[in-house]
């Protein structure tokens, strides 16, 4: 390291985001950057410690010490070549992942400072794209390369078809979708992840010979046994995307819709497509409650405050987590404690503890929800937490209602149908974790959400890989 001791008198900076006043009148990318100077100013304060727990954290493996130290210098090309060995797309994980790295990083740890490791890493590659150090570079094939189906072009799938095209294979991807990304392009906004960063890395993968085939679902526009018999591997990566729904009294009231049905639709709206204005869900003047306290709770708090909502309320069944640290997860596990996200940030009421009773209407159209307070009793070793309701009932008005409760399974119809596909208890595809083939057939594999359950960007990007891994091993014989 250039200054192992910068930590001891450099603290950490953050980016910060856009003004309130300003961003919350457009769906362009809320977070900042800072400049060169500080920027390796704060990759300097990583501080070369004994055993790197970031690298350990990280589901890609990425060698955060090695490129922090490279930035620090200034030596911003090799900073790039070390993260692009581990990570395929770190313009994505350096703008919406969670940062595990940075969770378990020692001055996390020890004076809770740790490396800005993820705006780092996004200042690199954007670096790299500036600068011209990345270029589309063609891999060499052979005369007749084995040929591989990608199905799904989220991130899973596009990280499998990236290795895999990279190691010389010939990569289709198929989608549903009018256009690549899946949850990256349909599932978050456009203020955390601009689409124009999706399109570029696209451009860039079609450039070095990889297929996109489009507005194609597979089990119905296209047989997925006939993708079987054309091509020598095939991996399905299709996501995890059955909402979890909550099937109470005055559930069919018109106002209620799953958090996706938003967002996706606010994201196509951006990018021009033709909705008709019957069909459009429009938050403005209207009173908006988001049931659900994640991530994508969060995202319909932003998109909803962006279309002029009169007033938007987010719901959590959950206790309100402590702020700083929680003794009830500590490290290694993830920290449970309060995120304050950007979107919390321009205005929204947030409650903890409260249950749906019903939905209530008026005419067929939603009017209310009767929410009840709940309170959770004290976990004893190996249990659980039990949810007992309190019997404080009250009516919180609402024109329209985000469920954004998280998602169950990958959709059981089309492919999974057709395949007759093993699924395990929670409905996720069933896979040889040593192989990543699905049980039954040889030359067929899945990768992502299908088989892990809804997860992190970061996770499916790394499952990802080990389905191309997987892959090629498997065509080498």
């Amino acid at each position: 390291m250039g200054n192992p001791k910068a930590f001891l008198t450099i603290h950490r900076q953050e980016a910060g985001y856009r003004p309130v006043h300003e961003r919350i009148n457009d769906f362009s990318e809320v977070e900042q950057t800072l400049n060169s100077s500080d920027r390796k100013r704060q990759a300097s304060r990583c501080m070369d410690c004994g055993v790197p727990f970031c690298h350990w954290a990280c589901p890609l493996g990425n060698r955060q010490p090695e490129w922090q130290d490279y930035l620090s210098k200034g030596r911003w090309r090799e900073a790039y070549h070390v993260l692009q060995q581990t990570c395929d797309f770190p313009e994505f994980t350096g703008r919406i992942c969670p940062a595990l790295c940075e969770q378990s990083c020692v001055l996390k740890l020890s004076c809770g400072e740790p490396v800005t490791i993820r705006e780092n890493e996004a200042a690199i590659v954007e670096a790299a794209f500036r600068e011209g150090y990345i270029q589309p570079t063609p891999p060499t094939r052979k005369a007749h390369p084995a040929r591989v189906a990608i199905i799904g072009s989220g991130p899973a799938g596009l990280v499998a078809a990236n290795r895999l095209n990279r190691a010389g294979y010939d990569v289709t991807v198929f989608d549903k979708e009018e256009r690549p990304g899946g949850l990256l392009r349909y599932g978050i906004p456009n203020f955390k992840l601009g689409k124009n960063i999706i399109d570029r890395r696209v451009r860039l993968m079609e450039q070095e010979g990889i297929a996109f085939r489009m507005n194609t679902l597979v089990g119905s526009d296209t047989s997925a046994r006939e993708l079987l018999s054309t091509f020598d591997a095939v991996c399905i990566a299709i996501g995890s995307e059955v909402p979890r729904d909550l099937p109470v009294e005055g559930r069919n009231l018109k106002g209620i819709h799953f958090a996706l049905e938003l967002l996706s639709q606010q994201n196509r709206l951006l990018e021009g497509a033709d909705i008709p204005a019957k069909s459009r869900i429009d938050c403005r003047g209207k009173r908006v409650l988001v049931i659900g306290g994640g991530d994508t709770g969060s995202d319909c708090v932003g998109t909803a405050n962006r279309q002029g909502a009169l007033s938007v309320t987010q719901i959590e069944i959950m206790p309100k987590p402590p702020v700083g640290y929680n003794p009830e997860t500590p490290w290694p596990q993830y920290p449970r404690v309060l995120k304050t996200s950007s979107s919390h940030e321009e205005g929204c009421t947030r409650r903890w503890c409260l249950t749906t009773n019903r939905f209530l209407g008026e005419r067929g159209r939603l009017t209310g929800v009767e929410v009840e307070a709940v309170e959770w009793t004290t976990p004893t070793a190996g249990s659980r937490p039990e949810m007992h309701r309190t019997g404080k009932v009250e009516t919180l008005d609402a024109d329209l209602v985000f469920l954004a409760m998280g998602f169950v399974h990958p959709e059981p119809d089309g492919l999974v149908k057709e395949l007759s596909l093993p699924l395990d208890e929670r409905g996720n595809i069933r896979v040889n974790p040593a192989t990543r083939q699905v049980e039954g057939c040889a030359k067929l594999f899945a990768a992502g959400d299908a088989v892990s359950g809804a997860s992190l960007v970061v996770r499916a990007m790394a499952s990802g890989r080990q389905a191309a891994e997987a892959i090629d091993a498997y065509l080498q014989k």
